[in-house]
């Protein structure tokens, strides 16, 4: 087995739709003060628009599992493509809040469905001593958007006075519009041309993608589909899928319940909450976004070496220590911050960060694309966005309203989900690394 061209662009193409997930979830925490003041909005309401976007994802991860079945990995990342360039046109020439809302549940929807479709595609092309660091390209390029959106955010405030809430949402219409052009250039997923009995292309691609023993991976991906005995459309909700349905549910929720995309969507926010001005807040935005992307990168290369439930460990710890630490800090300063308890707050949530980046945020996606059978996979990894995406939505529509209250009661409460996951991932997290997808599925006892 190797890293063939056709495999390494094919797996960099796919994963720029996690560019664009990364970019549209971060470009929004720079426009969230010219949101209120535009459209007059309170503190529920503002919450409710930044979470619109994620309505648009957990719709779009609950709906994109069976198109992908049907009409190929490939064929449905065009039209999410496209769906990222006409929400960033859109957003960025909104005429009023309802037209804003809209846009932004269109970008939900290609949001929602690339963390879907990205991973599992590259997951379905990858030889199994690859296939963590290649799918983990999806969530480097995840991160690797949100850095790109801070950058983006504070130099457009530097050379904008007007309107620059427009000119933050509308740079994503670049790298989206380079997104649809390269899919062209990709091939389609092998394990779903068997699926579809196109067995002479699947042969091709996998020797394109550097398959070692292609007659044997070709039998094994027959034997895992199984279309004498399994319908492809057979129900998902069964018993014979309940070990990995739990599980997908389980990372999935905990993801969220660190409180990270809350963290994300208003790191400036919180920072002034924590004494930092308008300007200093978006520079440590960027530190947010620059922790995220090096610690991602350090996950990169021992995925595979270390397994996902190492790193799961080290982030589960590391998330715990650094939201009780914002608590404890929170509760003692209150709304009275001095540059001591500010330099704390910012210290804390890099911690926080570098701890998602090497546990949680490298392995979600990496796991969530292994653990079904091929039959079921895409509506299997629908499921996990789907449930990542409901907590998002949940997480970043309460967190402006509890904040308000207390910044004290949120990270406790975020501290306390996280010793939950401790727990989980001590107790009830299998460990994938190096071997078939096919034989995961034997491992669960699937057949």
């Amino acid at each position: 087995m190797k890293l063939t061209p056709t495999l390494l662009v094919s797996t960099i193409v796919s994963a720029l739709g996690g560019f664009l997930f990364g970019f549209d979830t971060a470009v929004i925490s720079g426009t969230t003060g010219d949101l209120q003041i535009v459209f007059d909005l309170t503190s529920n309401s503002l919450g409710f628009t930044v979470s619109s976007a994620i309505i648009g994802t957990f719709v779009g991860a609950w709906l994109v599992g069976r198109p992908a079945d049907r009409y190929g990995r490939r064929t449905i990342l065009y039209l999410l493509a496209f769906f990222y360039l006409v929400s960033a046109l859109g957003s960025a020439l909104a005429w009023n809040w309802i037209s804003f809302l809209l846009f932004r549940f269109l970008g939900g929807l290609a949001v929602g469905g690339a963390s879907v479709v990205s991973p599992t595609y590259i997951a379905e092309i990858s030889p199994a001593a690859y296939r963590g660091r290649l799918v983990a390209i999806t969530q480097v390029n995840v991160v690797f958007g949100m850095l790109i959106a801070y950058l983006s955010n504070y130099y457009i405030a530097s050379a904008f006075t007007m309107d620059t809430w427009r000119w933050m949402l509308g740079a994503e219409a670049i790298p989206a519009a380079l997104f649809l052009a390269l899919l062209f250039f990709i091939p389609r997923s092998p394990r779903w041309l068997m699926s579809r009995k196109h067995e002479v292309e699947a042969r091709t691609v996998l020797s394109r993608c550097g398959a070692s023993d292609i007659d044997r991976e070709i039998k094994e991906i027959q034997t895992s589909l199984d279309l004498e005995h399994h319908s492809k459309d057979e129900p998902f909700f069964s018993k014979a899928y309940r070990f990995p349905i739990l599980l997908a549910i389980a990372i999935a929720a905990f993801n969220q319940l660190s409180g990270i995309n809350a963290v994300l969507y208003y790191a400036p926010h919180i920072f002034k909450m924590a004494g930092a001005g308008a300007g200093s807040s978006l520079l440590q935005s960027i530190a947010v976004g620059g922790t995220l992307f090096v610690f991602t990168l350090l996950a990169l290369p021992v995925i595979d070496r270390f397994g996902r439930r190492t790193l799961m460990l080290a982030g589960s710890i590391g998330y715990i220590l650094s939201l009780a630490s914002c608590a404890i800090v929170f509760y003692q300063y209150g709304t009275e911050f001095d540059s001591t308890g500010g330099t704390i707050i910012l210290v804390s949530i890099l911690v926080f960060i570098a701890s998602h980046a090497f546990g949680q945020g490298t392995v979600i996606w990496v796991f969530l694309s292994e653990i079904f059978p091929n039959r079921v996979r895409a509506r299997g990894q629908a499921l996990g966005s789907f449930t990542h995406w409901f907590m998002a939505f949940v997480i970043s529509w309460t967190f402006p309203i509890i904040a308000e209250i207390s910044g004290g009661h949120i990270f406790t409460f975020y501290a306390i989900c996280m010793v939950g996951q401790l727990i989980w991932v001590i107790r009830v997290m299998p460990e994938t690394k190096g071997i078939t997808l096919e034989e995961i599925q034997k491992k669960f006892g699937i057949r």
